[in-house]
């Protein structure tokens, strides 16, 4: 990242021991620089209010305030870092709430170093997205009784695309990234990434999972 500053990342976890091995393992990475701790989600606001990190890797169990609720009070505000979860069980239906509250991803908290810091760089430069085969596990293993009252709503909601928009959508949901997409329907990036920032403001989301999430809602997959 010669020319460029490092990637500002906050670390949220009750566990002070999380914490220092996270700031070990980002102190060999010149382009992540840790600048703010946390250890529980009220310090997590007050963090990314005080120190304007790009990326929050926040843990969801914490004691006061958890991860859910300052997930949805960090990525309300306009501005808002991207926030990676940290959870201990991918089928942890805490993680898919907290994809809904506007988190980028989510990490197992025994995920390999090299890949913890690969997804900081990826939803730091803005192209990350959860795979299509995570989204289903997690769905899959959460038991749900208003999944037909959501598939609706979801529907509803992606009636008022276009039939372009509604293509780029669905390719989003399976987890494709903009160059593909761009690809797979003969357009430009430019013209994709334009219809993806539609997408965000027409659907009154804030990133591309939560696109992925509202098109599996509505069973277009």
């Amino acid at each position: 990242m010669t020319g460029e500053r490092p990637i500002r990342l906050a670390i949220v976890d009750d566990d002070p021991l999380v914490r220092a091995g996270l700031r070990i393992l980002v102190g060999g990475s010149p382009d992540i620089e840790v600048v703010a701790e946390a250890g529980d989600g009220a310090e997590a606001v007050t963090a990314a209010d005080a120190h304007w990190p790009d990326i929050i890797l926040m843990d969801i169990r914490m004691p006061r305030v958890d991860g859910l609720v300052a997930t949805r009070r960090i990525r309300s505000r306009e501005g808002a870092p991207q926030v990676i979860v940290l959870t201990t069980f991918d089928a942890d239906e805490y993680v898919l709430e907290a994809l809904r509250g506007g988190a980028s991803g989510f990490l197992l908290k025994d995920t390999p170093p090299r890949e913890i810091l690969a997804a900081v760089r990826s939803v730091a430069s803005g192209a990350a997205t959860l795979s299509p085969t995570v989204i289903r596990r997690l769905i899959d293993h959460v038991a749900d009784p208003e999944a037909g009252t959501r598939r609706a709503r979801a529907r509803a909601r992606l009636a008022d695309l276009t039939e372009r928009e509604r293509e780029v959508a669905i390719l989003v949901g399976q987890g494709h990234s903009n160059a593909e997409i761009a690809g797979e329907l003969g357009m430009s990036l430019p013209t994709v990434k334009g219809h993806v920032s539609r997408l965000l403001s027409k659907l009154d989301l804030n990133n591309r999972v939560q696109i992925a999430l509202l098109v599996h809602d509505a069973e277009l997959l």
